[in-house]
């Protein structure tokens, strides 16, 4: 996708937020890591892009430093928070620790320049900061549009298209923060609407037709959003040539293996193989208590019973995995994945073992538009708004060993605790709820 908006990561634990705001007004944007070759941004044909906060002084040793030739591009820049010091000082500000930290709500003041990012924006409006820096000297060719109590809140050069935000405008903190990058979106670099789910799905299914021709596809259906909206895009594009296959290992929720084969095999008319595997997995994970152990020994179970099924179907050359837009955030950060914290998301391992080509479709796309493209392929809305259900399911919410018995009697406390949330409507108010069942004889409720 070409002419939308570039996020370069520096770390900010924001950047997300940003994209989605962009891609809110349909224009596409991309997040790639902070040093990312200036040659590959050039080819993308960028309209702009946005340097993202980040936790680092630019000053400090080992500061991250994109790629030398990314500010000498003839295209429309804004720095946000550490983006903005870094650009300052690139071009010969300073930078030093603030008198006064600001963290939280603060108020625009002094709006001083009659600037197109300035346009609908409130003399007071809220904002929200985060920073312990501050630019203390603007570089030659820079003006001060816009201050806070303690800082300098944007800057810009007009001449050089390059402007600095001291705030997060991404953030529902900053209330014309919307505002703000739609000014700089489109009043800036001019960039055209270029991005719609209903364009993302049919270009993505005629794109799964031409790359996977006549050959066939095997897809692990979880019965979670994510597999389950790749799985109805891909037998949108290609039909009977997917095979599902769904692994019950028992550790699933009340009644998760009929509703997925009613939701996806009677409904949509696809290919699933249900496999009852539960031994598979209660048997190696007898004595265990250690939770990161847990997850790996039922990774590993899950692997070897879908291998086990997916060998026995003939000609298929690709799999069909959720890769979603995170996931892929995650991976090309260069820090590296948090690969411990995310372990009992996502079960890996699988196109080394299976030796089979990788389709993931989902894989520009965030979780909510995860969710708007499954409404669109008709998925309903009780598989789709769902809260989000971990890899392992319930053997790491069950605190100690981990038993049919308990495996049982913790899915019906949860099936009673989720029915009682959508009763009272509280389940649609908030991210995640669930029951877990403690190694101990006594009760708690938080």
């Amino acid at each position: 996708m070409q002419h939308g908006i570039l996020i370069l990561d520096f770390g900010s634990q924001y950047n997300q937020l940003i994209a989605r705001r962009i891609r809110e007004m349909g224009v596409y944007a991309e997040i790639l890591p902070y040093n990312t070759p200036v040659a590959e941004l050039r080819a993308r044909q960028p309209a702009g892009v946005i340097l993202s906060g980040g936790p680092a002084s630019v000053y400090a040793e080992g500061a991250p430093e994109p790629d030398g030739g990314v500010l000498e591009m003839d295209i429309p820049i804004l720095g946000i928070c550490y983006g903005m010091q870094y650009m300052c000082r690139y071009y010969g500000g300073h930078v030093e620790a603030a008198a006064k930290r600001e963290f939280g709500k603060a108020s625009l003041r002094e709006l001083y320049a009659d600037t197109v990012l300035l346009k609908d924006i409130s003399e007071g409006s809220q904002v929200w900061m985060s920073h312990g820096d501050h630019v203390a000297q603007l570089p030659e060719g820079f003006a001060v549009w816009a201050r806070s109590e303690n800082a300098l809140a944007l800057v810009g050069n007009e001449a050089s298209r390059r402007y600095g935000v001291q705030f997060h405008p991404e953030v529902t903190h900053s209330e014309q923060g919307t505002q703000f990058l739609s000014n700089f979106v489109f009043g800036i670099c001019q960039a055209t609407k270029n991005w719609s789910l209903d364009q993302y799905i049919e270009t993505t299914v005629e794109s799964i037709r031409e790359q996977v021709g006549q050959q066939r596809v095997v897809l692990g259906l979880s019965g979670g959003v994510d597999s389950s909206v790749t799985a109805a895009l891909v037998h949108r594009a290609i039909g009977d040539q997917l095979t599902c296959i769904f692994v019950d290992t028992g550790l699933l929720r009340l009644n998760e293996a009929q509703q997925v084969m009613d939701t996806y095999g009677e409904h949509f008319q696809m290919d699933i193989r249900c496999i009852d595997a539960q031994q598979a997995f209660f048997e190696p994970l007898q004595g265990v208590t250690d939770p990161e152990k847990k997850r790996k020994i039922i990774g590993k179970a899950f692997i070897d019973v879908f291998q086990s099924e997916a060998q026995k179907l003939t000609d298929v050359t690709y799999l069909a995995q959720g890769t979603i837009y995170p996931d892929v955030i995650e991976s090309q950060s260069v820090k590296g994945p948090s690969a411990t914290i995310k372990s009992h998301h996502n079960v890996g391992g699988l196109p080394e073992t299976l030796n089979l080509k990788l389709l993931e479709p989902l894989r520009e796309l965030f979780k909510d538009e995860v969710r708007q493209v499954g409404r669109a392929l008709g998925i309903p809305a009780i598989m789709l708004d769902r809260h989000p259900f971990p890899g392992p399911g319930l053997g790491i919410r069950i605190l100690g060993e981990v038993s049919a018995d308990k495996a049982d009697l913790l899915r019906r406390a949860d099936a009673i605790f989720i029915e009682e949330l959508e009763r009272t409507g509280w389940y649609a108010k908030v991210d995640q709820a669930f029951v877990a069942l403690l190694p101990v004889k006594s009760v708690g409720v938080m």
